[in-house]
Protein backbone atom coordinates (compact mmCIF):
# COMPACT_ATOMS: atom_id res chain seq x y z
CA UNK A 1 0.00 0.00 0.00
CA UNK A 2 1.25 3.72 -1.16
CA UNK A 3 1.95 5.87 2.17
CA UNK A 4 2.93 9.07 3.04
CA UNK A 5 4.53 10.13 6.33
CA UNK A 6 4.03 14.10 7.04
CA UNK A 7 4.72 15.48 9.95
CA UNK A 8 3.93 19.38 8.82
CA UNK A 9 1.69 22.09 10.02
CA UNK A 10 -1.33 21.00 12.66
CA UNK A 11 -3.17 18.05 11.69
CA UNK A 12 -6.37 20.07 10.70
CA UNK A 13 -3.73 21.32 7.61
CA UNK A 14 -2.46 17.66 6.94
CA UNK A 15 -6.36 15.90 6.38
CA UNK A 16 -7.26 19.06 4.44
CA UNK A 17 -4.15 18.51 2.18
CA UNK A 18 -4.65 14.68 1.99
CA UNK A 19 -8.20 15.59 1.21
CA UNK A 20 -7.52 17.70 -1.64
CA UNK A 21 -5.16 14.84 -3.39
CA UNK A 22 -7.82 12.37 -2.95
CA UNK A 23 -6.27 10.23 -0.16
CA UNK A 24 -9.37 8.13 0.93
CA UNK A 25 -8.06 7.33 5.05
CA UNK A 26 -5.64 8.92 7.18
CA UNK A 27 -4.05 7.07 9.70
CA UNK A 28 -2.64 8.93 12.69
CA UNK A 29 -0.23 7.99 15.66
CA UNK A 30 0.07 10.03 18.33
CA UNK A 31 0.78 10.22 21.82
CA UNK A 32 -2.57 8.07 22.68
CA UNK A 33 -0.30 5.21 20.23
CA UNK A 34 2.08 4.94 23.11
CA UNK A 35 -0.14 4.35 25.53
CA UNK A 36 -2.50 1.67 23.99
CA UNK A 37 -1.16 0.88 20.60
CA UNK A 38 -4.29 2.27 19.10
CA UNK A 39 -4.37 4.93 15.87
CA UNK A 40 -6.61 7.45 14.38
CA UNK A 41 -7.92 6.66 10.95
CA UNK A 42 -9.65 8.99 9.72
CA UNK A 43 -11.91 8.48 6.31
CA UNK A 44 -11.94 11.15 3.91
CA UNK A 45 -15.54 10.84 2.31
CA UNK A 46 -17.26 11.08 5.35
CA UNK A 47 -15.22 12.83 8.13
CA UNK A 48 -15.08 10.39 10.35
CA UNK A 49 -13.06 9.05 12.72
CA UNK A 50 -12.28 5.91 14.87
CA UNK A 51 -9.55 4.72 17.06
CA UNK A 52 -8.71 1.16 15.81
CA UNK A 53 -5.94 -0.99 17.22
CA UNK A 54 -2.70 -0.58 15.18
CA UNK A 55 -2.16 -4.73 14.95
CA UNK A 56 -5.80 -4.20 12.69
CA UNK A 57 -4.55 -1.40 10.91
CA UNK A 58 -3.39 -3.53 8.06
CA UNK A 59 -6.66 -5.65 7.67
CA UNK A 60 -8.98 -2.88 7.84
CA UNK A 61 -7.16 -1.20 4.92
CA UNK A 62 -7.03 -4.37 2.62
CA UNK A 63 -10.52 -5.05 3.67
CA UNK A 64 -12.09 -1.51 2.71
CA UNK A 65 -9.57 -2.16 -0.75
CA UNK A 66 -11.55 -4.55 -1.93
CA UNK A 67 -14.54 -3.47 -1.44
CA UNK A 68 -16.17 -1.53 -4.51
CA UNK A 69 -16.08 2.43 -3.75
CA UNK A 70 -19.04 4.35 -3.63
CA UNK A 71 -19.61 7.95 -1.69
CA UNK A 72 -20.44 7.66 1.78
CA UNK A 73 -21.87 10.04 3.82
Amino acid sequence: MPAEYDDSAAIGKRYRRQDEIGTPWALTIDQQTLEDDTITIRDRDTLLQERIPISGARALLQDRLEQAWSPRS
